[in-house]
């Protein structure tokens, strides 16, 4: 297995990682795939627990952070009713291309479940293109990120089950905002954006 490698989701990884680390403690990576980001989240928390409901990708997690003892891989299913009873709450909690997987709103309010007081949740999503704007930002965006990719060595396919996205980002919007209230949500490159959700400590 590679070891290192970068795609459209790993170009995140750096500053998910940064802000975990302002506040160090427990931290959750939804959807694990391989573990990469485990890996990194593990150089500034305390604890890092993975879950992933693909068992390939489970055990290709816990080969590659066999050595890193403060690391635990769950083969688990993050819409489980009892999930947040077995695992707890974190101060950080990422979710990166693993929401359009999951059924929206019971996903948001399930991430948000799990995040700790004080702590924050961090998506990294895809979203659907619907309207003519969401069309045209993606099309402007082909030759950069090819010409990115090609810099960088992207690793498109690195095992893991995918999936299309649904709801385009307007909707994704809207809901979170309903049930998440205070998320931030923007467009980002590589076809991605960010939700950011922080629990009020209190």
């Amino acid at each position: 297995m590679t070891e290192e490698y970068w795609n459209h989701n790993v170009a995140f990884h750096r500053r998910i990682v940064r802000d975990a680390g302002l506040r160090g403690g427990r931290a959750l990576d939804v959807g694990c795939g391989d573990g990469l980001l485990l890996a990194r989240l593990a150089t500034v928390c305390r604890c890092v627990v993975g879950i992933d409901p693909d068992e390939q990708a489970v055990v290709r997690a816990c080969r590659r952070l066999d050595q890193i003892p403060q690391i635990e891989v769950r083969l688990d299913d993050v819409m489980d009713p009892d999930l947040p009873e077995r695992v707890g709450t974190f101060e950080t909690v990422s979710c990166v291309a693993t929401l359009h997987h999951l059924p929206l709103k019971p996903a948001l309010r399930r991430l948000g479940e799990l995040v700790a007081p004080g702590g924050r949740l961090i998506v990294v999503g895809l979203a659907a293109n619907k309207s003519p704007w969401d069309w045209t930002l993606s099309a402007l965006a082909v030759l950069p990120l090819r010409v990115i990719g090609a810099l960088y060595g992207e690793m498109r396919d690195i095992g893991v089950a995918t999936a299309t996205p649904r709801e385009s980002f307007g909707e994704i919007r809207d809901t979170a905002s309903r049930m998440l209230p205070g998320a931030r949500i923007r467009r980002r490159f590589y076809y991605r954006y960010t939700l950011i959700w922080d629990r009020p400590a209190a």
